[in-house]
């Protein structure tokens, strides 16, 4: 009897930094490098570099947060919640994205934003257990996210119990 493989990703995407964060990054971690050229070298100076610029990378790499809907399951940075608790799902302009995260924002909200990523969706949280009223989460596709989000909520629901839904007691 084989294992069958998981479901792919109904979305699955990455927020990473814009071109000018790694610009940036990786510019601090070349100029470490002069700072070692006049007292030990050229070679421990391009050591040092290629070190730090190498560590950048892996940094903002592993700091970029996830976004994912798969198996019933909403992943949004370190955060996860089954589609059964997903209340209704909104794509939302920039402008949108920046009042709640301000102004708007409630502070019993999830936030998973990044701010170079202008766009967002908003989730409704439906769990009675749970006090976050909502889910703020920043994406470049925000309109496939939350396609991806309905069409996951109505397979959970349609796949009755043992697939995302408790089972009811008689």
């Amino acid at each position: 009897m084989s294992e069958q493989s998981p479901a792919p990703a109904a979305h699955r995407e990455t927020l990473l930094p814009g071109p000018w964060a790694w610009v940036a990054a990786l510019g601090v971690a070349a100029t470490l490098g002069l700072v070692f050229l006049p007292s030990l070298g050229p070679v421990v100076a391009f050591t040092t570099a290629a070190a730090a610029m190498v560590g950048a990378a892996v940094g903002l790499w592993l700091t970029s947060a996830r976004i994912e809907v798969r198996d019933g399951e909403l992943r949004a940075g370190r955060a996860q919640m089954p589609v059964r608790f997903v209340g209704r799902v909104k794509a939302v302009t920039p402008e949108r994205m920046r009042a709640l995260r301000g102004p708007e924002a409630d502070a019993r909200a999830y936030l998973c934003q990044r701010s170079w990523v202008p766009g967002g969706v908003v989730i409704e949280v439906v769990d009675p257990a749970d006090p976050t009223p909502y889910w703020l989460v920043s994406s470049r596709t925000p309109q496939r996210l939350a396609a991806a989000l309905e069409r996951a909520k109505e397979a959970s629901s349609s796949a009755g119990p043992g697939r995302g839904e408790p089972p009811t007691s008689s």
